[in-house]
């Protein structure tokens, strides 16, 4: 963990709700002038705190309305079976999340698709590439929450 003062914790804050903030913005919000908080930003980029500046997008928007979460459970667990499985899963945009899990389940994948037939062509592709012991697949019927904003200590 890199330690983080007052200011560089305001300032991710900041960026992490609204990043198209202005320097002149982030140093009025946090008591500062452009060019530290310019340096600031700067060094948060170079240790890795910030690791990249994107849009977020709104799937329904982009007619990606229907959202699984798959849980995955393997009787392979090789190393080239590993590395095969995590090469699929990491080529497939539909795949917006993937994790190693502790426990009965194996990996569970959240996949953003259009439709529940776009669904099946996505699992119909991933078990043809590598082969799964099962798959369960949960339709969020509803997203309650969502944000990519993390909370700092």
């Amino acid at each position: 963990m890199t330690a983080m003062d007052f200011t560089d914790k305001t300032l991710i804050t900041l960026l992490q709700r609204d990043n198209s903030l202005s320097l002149d913005e982030l140093a009025k919000r946090t008591g500062s002038t452009k060019t530290p908080i310019w340096n600031r930003i700067k060094k948060l980029k170079q240790r890795g705190v910030i690791r990249s500046e994107v849009a977020l997008c709104d799937p329904e928007a982009l007619g990606l309305s229907a959202c699984f979460f798959i849980l995955v459970q393997t009787s392979e667990h090789d190393a080239a079976w590993q590395q095969r499985f995590l090469d699929v899963v990491r080529a497939r945009p539909e795949v917006m999340e993937a994790h190693r899990l502790a426990g009965e389940v194996d990996y569970l994948l959240k996949v953003r698709v259009a439709d529940a037939k776009a669904y099946d062509s996505f699992y119909q592709s991933l078990i043809a590439e590598v082969k799964i012991f099962k798959v369960t697949a949960l339709l969020s019927m509803e997203e309650i929450k969502y944000s990519t904003e993390l909370a700092l200590p």
